[in-house]
């Protein structure tokens, strides 16, 4: 689309509507009570990644004008689980979210608005009219250039009202750890300087080390799951290498143990995936020193495409950068040794793919997924993820895949040559879920964040917003209970201290109780079935035929597309199932497309992918881009649920970046 600047079509926002409201000390808000104020609608759903991220790109706007700018999170859910009014607020306060928020449980408010995905924002200025309606993430610069002119503006008017906002800060529910989200045994001999000391370790029984998530530190805890034996980090949010002091991290997750031959070439022991800070860290247990050893912290928002190279330039499995410092990482979630590949493999949460890291000589590679968000089997390369979280290797040497927003349990079978295969165990698409137990082609998870191999060679599934510990048995071909009643857990891990004979157990991380608990892995497995299910969201009705399919990107004030090497804009676009899209799939430049839709298939889902390049001005006095400008990458994904019927949409309209 064409730069344009901000019209003055006039469009009231609509009402806020939902069961209840957050972080307001129990008032309910209406734009009315917010009148004076600029308010950012916030769009979100609390299983989603890139959500997560708009919430830290808005906290620094946030503190910058805290006397004028009003942000209400409207939490519109996809899963079950997240319309449970008591698992929103435990999210509010694990993820430190200090603004209202809007519970919105049957789309009310989304759908008034119009939200096609998560995140989306819409910006109201102070007389309560929409001027902006942006999808996805990295919009943070140009609200930094859409609030002051808001200021401005209605400043002049009279119509700006400053001082506080309606914020009111809940109170905390957290103990020793708080929302913990993974968790590593270290064996005698290799635990902390302080483990040393504990009755408990000299015995041989080692310790647990865990991510303290929500305190940004790393906790070691004796096996009794109560005494601490050392932390690891100042518990400041923050990035900074240093001592067990002084070290700062930003909600770390997984973690795991280098073997120990590894570990005295590379110069530390456990290898951390530092979510927010886009890094991984490295932690000697010796002296408690952190060292960054991937990751430049600018989120990554390139992924590789069909044709097996990465649009950074590198051949697809390569090193990515010659200096690991300064590879662009997006939030890693899990780290597991393989010892195949003879390097840690990590959950690139992110970007929907699986990277590799080599400790001892840096190297940093994309190992699988094309980086498309959604379930696509097949060779490493063409492989789609969503939202991957959890990691265990098998006594064969393959992977196993906790990939969250599919709901799903993926492999990665490692031949011997190193070629990767993706294979799917249990799981539909993005849209489907449920609780159910039997033939692994009908069974259903919910959000799945952690995994692990059992003794006899089964896996089990940490099936987080189902509150449950599932069993997939590879043999049967089935998935069956193993405990539930839980809340949260987001990982799970045989516990490595029962002695021989006897009954074998597992440690759960239950994020939501804050605390590790203990679970017997029993020789017949409950068997559930409380059906399936798909999110609520509502289809879009199309037309058989042609679909003229527009999206609207309006580059911000300050910013030119950068049109130097061509088009700089481009959709890619598929469907599931494949049937659907008869014609105007694949990659092209553009934000146009025809599409042509079967009129055989009742319904389906689009999957689209908008990208713009836009970079700072001003601009020269030929209307040239400066040489050294600063450039942006807009990018969102969009999984559309269509339904097809006669009377359906012909034309399909998206805001990537629109101005009203």
């Amino acid at each position: 689309m064409s730069e344009t600047v901000r019209t003055h079509l006039r469009v009231r926002a609509s009402e806020l509507v939902g069961r209840g409201w957050l972080n307001t000390g129990g008032k309910s808000l209406d734009l009315e009570s917010l009148r004076g104020k600029i308010v950012l609608l916030d769009f979100w759903t609390f299983c989603c990644i890139n959500c997560l991220h708009v919430l830290d790109e808005l906290r620094p706007l946030e503190q910058q004008y805290a006397d004028v700018l009003v942000t209400v999170g409207v939490h519109s859910p996809k899963f079950e689980h997240e319309a449970d009014p008591v698992a929103l607020a435990a999210a509010v306060e694990r993820y430190e979210i200090r603004h209202p928020v809007l519970d919105d449980p049957e789309l009310d408010t989304w759908k008034a608005y119009t939200a096609r995905a998560w995140p989306t924002l819409v910006v109201i200025d102070p007389e309560g009219y929409i001027v902006a309606h942006l999808s996805g993430e990295g919009h943070a610069d140009g609200l930094a250039v859409l609030i002051p002119e808001l200021i401005a503006e209605h400043e002049a008017k009279g119509t700006l009202h400053r001082g506080d906002g309606p914020y009111v800060a809940p109170e905390p529910t957290s103990g020793t750890l708080r929302f913990p989200g993974k968790a590593l045994f270290l064996p005698a001999g290799r635990g902390g300087t302080a483990a040393l000391e504990d009755a408990a370790a000299k015995s041989g029984a080692g310790s647990w080390l865990v991510t303290d998530t929500g305190h940004h530190r790393l906790v070691e805890l004796s096996t009794d799951f109560e005494t601490v034996l050392g932390t690891y980090g100042s518990g400041e949010k923050g990035y900074a290498d240093g001592g067990a002091a002084d070290a700062r991290f930003n909600e770390p997750q997984g973690l795991v143990l280098l073997p120990e031959d590894v570990a005295a070439k590379a110069g530390y022991d456990v290898v951390i995936a530092d979510s927010v800070n886009h890094r991984l860290r490295g932690l000697s247990l010796t002296d408690g020193t952190a060292t960054t050893l991937a990751g430049n912290g600018i989120q990554r928002l390139l992924e590789t495409g069909p044709a097996r190279v990465d649009e950074e330039g590198a051949a697809y499995g390569a090193r990515l950068e010659a200096d690991p410092l300064q590879v662009s990482l997006s939030s890693p979630w899990d780290v597991v040794w393989s010892g195949k590949l003879n390097a840690v493999v990590v959950a690139m949460a992110g970007v929907h793919q699986i990277f590799s890291f080599d400790p001892v000589t840096g190297a940093v590679s994309i190992v699988a997924g094309n980086g498309l968000e959604g379930l696509l089997d097949g060779p490493a390369a063409e492989a789609w993820f969503a939202q991957s979280s959890g990691l265990a290797e098998d006594a064969d040497g393959n992977i196993w895949v906790a990939d969250s927003e599919t709901s799903a349990l993926r492999k990665l079978v490692i031949a011997d040559d190193g070629a990767i295969t993706v294979e799917s165990a249990v799981g539909k698409g993005l849209f489907d879920f449920g609780f159910r137990d039997g033939p692994a082609a009908e069974a259903r998870l919910q959000h799945p964040l952690g995994v692990t191999v059992l003794p006899d060679g089964s896996v089990a599934i940490a099936d987080t917003y189902n509150g449950a510990v599932r069993r997939y048995d590879p043999a049967s071909g089935t998935v069956s209970t193993l405990a539930r009643g839980l809340s949260e857990p987001s990982d799970v891990i045989v516990d490595h201290t029962r002695v021989a004979g006897s009954e074998p157990l597992l440690v759960v991380v239950e994020a939501n109780k804050h605390q590790l608990v203990y679970v017997p892995i029993p020789k017949e497995a409950q068997q559930v079935d409380e059906g399936a299910a798909q999110t609520q969201r509502p289809k879009s009705p199309v037309a058989p035929g042609l679909l003229s399919l527009a999206v609207r990107f309006t580059a911000p004030t300050g910013q030119k597309l950068d049109d130097r090497w061509g088009d700089p804009t481009q959709l890619k676009i598929s469907s599931t199932p494949p049937e659907l899209l008869v014609a105007g799939g694949g990659t092209s430049v553009g934000l146009l497309r025809t599409l042509e839709l079967a009129s055989d298939v009742p319904e389906g889902v689009l999957h689209i992918t908008a990208r713009a390049a836009a970079c700072d001005g001003p601009e020269t006095e030929d209307g040239e881009i400066p040489e050294h400008a600063a450039c942006h990458l807009y990018q969102q994904d969009w999984g559309i649920p269509v339904l097809l019927q006669a009377d359906g949409d012909t034309e399909l309209v998206l805001d990537l970046r629109g101005m009203d």
